[in-house]
């Protein structure tokens, strides 16, 4: 019995690499799996479900035929892919989920997130995103031209990169006490999370008991999963 979870893939067709890595990840380690979840940031950039990008549908006929294989997937929307809809969802086969969800996995209660909530410290991004997240304006973009929201996405993430690159890495990681208080909310001794970058295994206290944050990696140079047993907790990497 085994879940398995990935998040930070940044899917685009700049990095084949990437790309291939994951159509093999689907087709191998994760038929194996009871159950497959993608917390956010599948993709680099995501402007609408009706964007024609031959990668789209690549990645969902690839997702589709897990999941006709037996291992359902689910979708926890990143930072970068948060107006991925119910379209490419349908499209996929992939069951979308709200940005918190507790699992019951093998007798652990699990939160999982994609994890850019946690970053209370970068009061410049929570601004952004809690615009961003507003769904009139979100109706608006959807509606506007595709080659309209293709330059307001190019320059969204020209901005975003030149923000971040004046930030400290501290201000861009999670705040502990935001993590504690997901914990205790949720009345949980395990999280789940990604969009740092930065993967380990942290140890805290919350409702106290020991607690354990996981963060996935980013699959720049290689994959990065976490993979759920009766037994075990695993964070993995592993090659293209």
């Amino acid at each position: 019995m085994t879940t398995l979870f990935i998040a930070d893939l940044h899917l685009c067709t700049e990095e084949p690499a990437i790309v291939a890595g994951f159509l093999r990840f689907l087709a191998e380690e994760a038929r194996q799996a009871d159950a497959l979840y993608i917390l956010g940031d599948l993709f680099e950039a995501w402007i609408g479900d009706d964007d024609p990008v031959v990668l789209h549908r690549q990645i969902a006929a690839a997702i589709n035929a897990l999941v006709d294989s037996g291992v359902p997937c689910y979708f926890i929307h990143g930072n970068r892919d948060f107006l991925l809809g119910k379209r490419f969802a349908r499209e996929s086969g992939m069951i979308l989920l709200p940005e918190e969800k507790i699992l019951d996995l093998y007798g652990r209660r699990v939160l999982i997130m994609h994890g850019d909530t946690l970053c209370t410290d970068d009061a410049g991004y929570q601004a952004f995103r809690a615009k961003v997240h507003q769904p009139w304006l979100q109706r608006l973009f959807l509606a506007l031209p595709l080659f309209i929201r293709q330059r307001i996405a190019a320059r969204m993430r020209a901005n975003s990169k030149a923000a971040n690159s004046t930030k400290s890495l501290e201000i861009m990681d999670v705040n502990p006490q935001a993590v504690v208080d997901a914990l205790e909310k949720h009345h949980v001794q395990w999280l789940i999370h990604g969009h740092t970058h930065r993967p380990a295994v942290h140890e805290c206290v919350a409702n106290g008991q020991p607690a354990f944050r996981v963060v996935l990696g980013a699959w720049h140079s290689e994959g990065s999963m976490v993979k759920v047993t009766r037994g075990d907790v695993e964070l993995i990497h592993f090659p293209f």
